[in-house]
């Protein structure tokens, strides 16, 4: 599980109004609770344990993975140009330059499609896929994370 999932299980519980949430792998276990001494804000609490083997139960429906499911179908066809690293993104090469990238451009294996300032360095990524960008997924000058997907794009 990461981060993300992390996330959007936090938001699925603080809408759902559960007030305690549990969920156990054998690799992690996590617990989500809600107080009203927070203002209905989840506090998680993830320490490592060891867990024994043990029959699952879902106490709450999720809901949510189905929505997700739809999403995935959706862009299934497309490959992501995900960033390499932590840094702020950024679509120009400086605020009075064109854009590296827009949607409906075709960019090729190599070709810059954005920058990732990291460090006071900027770094231009390129492109590890040949096709057509259908959908940017990241606003200009906006932080990501390592792995974060940052285009869309169609390979056909």
């Amino acid at each position: 599980m990461d981060i993300r999932d992390i996330q959007n299980l936090i938001k699925f519980v603080s809408k759902a109004g559960v007030n305690e949430v549990k969920l156990e792998t054998k690799d992690f276990k996590i617990s989500i609770k809600t107080a009203p001494d927070y203002n209905g804000a989840p506090i998680v609490s993830n320490a490592p344990q060891y867990i024994q083997p043990a029959q699952t139960t879902f106490e709450t429906p999720m809901a949510t993975p189905v929505k997700e499911a739809a999403v995935v179908d959706e862009n299934a066809n497309y490959v992501t140009i995900n960033s390499p690293m932590i840094g702020t993104f950024y679509r120009r090469p400086s605020p009075d330059k064109p854009m590296f990238a827009n949607v409906g451009d075709s960019v090729s294996i190599g070709s810059v499609v954005c920058i990732i300032e990291a460090m006071k360095l900027f770094n231009e990524i390129e492109s590890e896929v040949s096709g057509k960008i259908v959908k940017i997924l990241v606003d200009d000058s906006s932080p990501v994370e390592f792995g974060q997907p940052l285009f869309l794009v169609d390979p056909s």
